[in-house]
């Protein structure tokens, strides 16, 4: 037995299904997942040394590529400092002083340790805010795994085909209502039914975890005055479009302003880190200041702190946000150049340096319900060849790509002949 194969035997009996988060375990695509032993730039190696061009880059946080020295070096020097004080640091203020510059509508910012713990932090202050109980996602979207949004969740409960999750109390699931996205009826319906008992609205703008499901700014906008109207807080979920498709993520790029963004992923520069923001009245009600309680021992992590700002930091130089545009728009013009060339019907959805390749006929979809599930399965033909080629894509068809500043051209051009490779030797199944 080699030892990649070795390793997969020994992580599936000390750990559910080999993994410490589902979608690693390529339920939905064939094959067995490597085990990565290093990374740098925009490339993963395995433990048997084969290098891989990655269009993961850890799930998104990863904008600079892997291991990039700034980063690196500063994450180093805190270390050195200590890995946890379990007390506030410099390097804590200075974050949030740049996080709350790029977003104005927040005037107080905390840190938490993931991007679930941001948004179920964001709901419970919503819920403290309002003094309501009920939440509203949308069907298909991922906010995180706690209990009360694992309702008609996206990402790896899509892949899965799981609905919802075993373990969550029917009375916690029962306050959260789901709809379906781009659709100001059923909101509107759902509004005049409940909008007195709703706390808050939570929706990515940029949905990323079932899908890139492209939002019309209209149905934005309906959002933000739907809400007001009846007095429920807007969440924006930017835990991956946040400093990822723009400084001030979608909220910039939308015009729209919510009552509270959560963060994560980009903020912590690769580190476990997440944060939600809002104005100082929402924000004053958190402990110590106010009656809804949140806290967390590493939160505010010092060497957490310094990856961010080292990130943040690098993404602040001239430049940075229409060089990741440029690599990003020749990746999806190869894409769509390899799929044409093979007859093979798709979308390729990007925002910024955020792709989606979607192996179906017809318009670019915006709900999740109109998501064809044959697709996935075209897409799990591919994905392996992708792999034997060397090009990391993510092993679900609802995940998105991430393009880094550390991709070049020749990565490109590695990405796109591995792809029209693969579409040509599947073309029979995926027509």
């Amino acid at each position: 037995m080699d030892w990649m194969s070795d390793m997969l035997n020994r992580s599936r009996k000390v750990m559910p299904g080999g993994v410490s988060s589902p979608v690693r375990a390529f339920g939905a695509v064939p094959g067995d997942p490597p085990l990565i032993a290093s990374a740098a730039g925009a490339e993963v190696v395995d433990i048997e040394g084969k290098r891989y061009v990655d269009l993961v880059g850890s799930w998104g946080p990863l904008i600079l590529g892997h291991a990039h020295p700034t980063v690196v070096e500063a994450v180093t020097k805190a270390a050195a400092n200590g890995l946890t004080y379990g007390a506030t640091c410099p390097a804590e203020v200075e974050l949030a002083e740049t996080i709350l510059a790029q977003y104005p509508l927040g005037q107080r910012v905390r840190f938490v340790s993931s991007g679930t713990e941001a948004v179920m932090s964001a709901v419970r202050l919503a819920r403290g805010a309002t003094g309501r109980a009920r939440i509203v996602k949308f069907d298909g979207c991922y906010h995180g795994h706690s209990d009360g949004l694992l309702v008609k969740a996206g990402s790896g409960l899509a892949t899965l085909g799981t609905p919802s999750s075993a373990g969550v109390p029917e009375p916690i699931a029962e306050l959260t209502d789901v709809v379906p996205l781009n659709d100001e009826e059923a909101l509107t319906h759902l509004f005049e039914e409940k909008g007195s008992d709703i706390a808050a609205v939570l929706i990515e703008p940029m949905p990323a975890n079932a899908g890139l499901l492209r939002q019309r700014p209209e149905f934005l906008t309906f959002l933000r005055e739907l809400t007001k109207k009846h007095g429920a807080l807007l969440i924006f979920d930017e835990v991956i479009s946040g400093f990822r498709v723009a400084s001030g993520g979608m909220t910039q790029l939308t015009g729209i302003t919510p009552d509270l963004v959560t963060l994560g992923k980009i903020v912590g520069g690769g580190m476990p880190v997440g944060a939600y923001l809002g104005s100082a009245e929402l924000m004053e009600q958190i402990a110590p200041n106010g009656p809804v309680y949140q806290a967390g021992t590493l939160s505010g992590n010092p060497l957490a702190m310094a990856a961010g700002l080292a990130t943040l930091s690098e993404l602040a130089q001239p430049g940075v946000y229409e060089g990741l545009e440029s690599m990003g728009a020749k990746l999806q013009a190869g894409f769509e150049e390899a799929l044409a060339t093979n007859s093979i019907p798709a979308n390729v959805v990007r925002v910024g340096s955020v792709l989606w390749v979607n192996l179906q006929a017809g318009d670019t979809p915006r709900a999740f319900s109109a998501i064809d599930g044959s697709s996935a399965e075209r897409y799990g033909r591919i994905h392996g060849d992708l792999l034997e080629r060397g090009v990391w894509m993510a092993p679900s068809a609802y995940e998105v790509a991430f393009v880094s500043t550390a991709h070049t051209d020749a990565h490109i051009t590695t990405i796109l002949e591995a792809f029209g490779a693969a579409l040509q030797q599947g073309k029979e199944a995926l027509v």
